[in-house]
């Protein structure tokens, strides 16, 4: 159970926030929406999300459907 536990720990991580995506002082994606129009964001947005669900029963499963979500969740903020 604690193994368990843990794995979903070091999951959550690599879905919110990966290491290799928070070098140097700004996360990556905050970096990307500041180099887009609002526009052009927003089709990121909507890119990745269709990437992971594509391609979640062949690659990394629910981490895959996490990420998503985060994409997915990103895209309504813009949006609302």
């Amino acid at each position: 159970r604690l193994m368990s536990q843990f794995k979903a720990e070091i999951q959550l991580d690599n879905v919110n926030h990966p290491n290799h995506y928070t070098t140097g002082g700004i996360e990556c994606i905050q970096a990307i929406k500041a180099s887009m129009s609002p526009e052009e964001y927003q089709g990121y947005l909507k890119g990745n999300a269709l990437k992971y669900l594509w391609r979640f029963r062949h690659k990394n499963g629910v981490e895959d459907l996490r990420k998503a979500q985060i994409y997915l969740g990103w895209l309504l903020t813009e949006l609302e």
